[in-house]
């Protein structure tokens, strides 16, 4: 008999700022490194005899924490891969959603009838991820093994080996990052032990689905925000608030802000049709440094603090990583000491003072974490 334990990467850029990443190779978050070594200390005497994972850099990622410390080669497969979604692919769940109701519906609840342009049919990712499991078990028959792959994907896997069909399967669970599922496997039968289980991370405080909605949804919907073109007279309305607010030294200069909107890349966020945020992108300062800067980051102050934060940064990584940048920078003045908190929450770190100011700086390359 072989063991597999079939495990869900970490925390990546998708699951934070709620993007939908099934192909597009997504970096782990700061807290998707803490889930790591979670995972780390549940399985440190747990005999493993063999690695594998999918090839897309937040599986592979996370198996370290299992191959690394035995010293065990990494076996990558793409047949491992999360399910291919098409034209979904880089876009936000609420956009998807709102422009693609009913196969939003079916994505989560009738998966035999989700079909968007260019995805991968929920049948054939099934095949893959099956056929994948099967060549592992013959290549380690009586082995115990463990497998890192995606959640979309892992869920239809699990609710196969479990007797239920596409239709059926969408009455199944999601896993948390880093969730564990133990399969045993004897000639050609499958059989779930346990699937989803996520106790490495509850004690520790490191779940992402605690900080969630939508998996608890039956639609796996969640009230988000959504981005799009902002007029000048509200961008200005903004910068007047967030400078009223404190947020920025000297005084509010209209005509500069014009120009900087004027000359940079500005995205709008909003909750339904009302504009509640502003995000802006200095695309051409420090290209040569391969870096990208954010000029102005602002949520109205009745959003805050419920998570409408969080995803406008990963509108920026995207915007910036389709552009070669591989770090992004923002820089904060000495009044603004809550915002420098925030942003080093999720991964920005001190580069350098500049005019009394601090800049700080977030790596978003595939290279090794800075």
């Amino acid at each position: 008999m072989t063991t597999i334990y079939l495990i869900r990467h970490a925390e990546a850029e998708g699951n934070l700022y709620r993007i939908a990443h099934g192909h597009y190779d997504g970096l782990i978050t700061d807290r998707g490194y803490r889930q790591i070594e979670a995972l780390r200390r549940r399985f440190a005497e747990v005999p493993i005899d063999a690695v594998y994972s999918s090839d897309l850099f937040r599986a592979r990622t996370t198996a370290a924490a299992l191959y690394a410390p035995r010293h065990l080669p990494l076996h990558t497969d793409p047949d491992l891969r999360e399910v291919g979604l098409g034209v979904w692919e880089g876009c936000t769940w609420t956009d998807m959603g709102r422009q693609y109701p009913e196969q939003m519906h079916n994505f989560n609840r009738q998966l035999d009838k989700w079909q968007v342009p260019d995805c991968e049919p929920a049948a054939e990712a099934r095949d893959r991820e099956m056929g994948a499991l099967r060549r592992i078990a013959a290549e380690n028959p009586g082995k115990t093994v463990a497998v890192f792959s995606h959640g979309a994907v892992m869920r239809i896997t699990l609710g196969t080996i479990q007797g239920l069909t596409l239709a059926q399967i969408g009455e199944s669970g999601h896993g948390d990052n880093t969730a564990v599922s133990k399969i045993e496997v004897e000639g050609d039968t499958f059989r779930v032990i346990y699937r989803d289980d996520n106790t490495h991370l509850i004690g520790s405080c490191l779940s992402t689905f605690a900080g969630q909605k939508w998996w608890q949804d039956g639609q796996a919907l969640e009230a988000e925000e959504t981005y799009g073109p902002l007029d000048g007279e509200t961008y200005l309305r903004f910068c007047q608030d967030a400078w009223s607010e404190g947020d920025n030294a000297g005084a509010f200069d209209s005509a500069a802000a014009a120009v900087q909107a004027e000359s940079g890349h500005l995205i709008g966020i909003f909750e339904g049709e009302t504009p509640i945020g502003a995000l802006l992108l200095a695309p051409e300062r420090d290209a040569a440094q391969k870096a990208g800067w954010i000029d102005f980051y602002y949520l109205v102050p009745a959003y805050r603090g419920r998570h409408y934060g969080i995803p406008p940064l990963g509108q920026a990584v995207q915007y910036y990583r389709t552009h070669g940048r591989d770090r992004l920078r923002i820089r904060c003045t000495p009044r603004q000491e809550k915002t420098m908190q925030y942003f080093t929450q999720y991964g920005f770190h001190p580069l350098c003072q500049k005019d009394g100011d601090t800049v700080l700086e977030k790596y978003i390359g595939y290279g090794e974490k800075e």
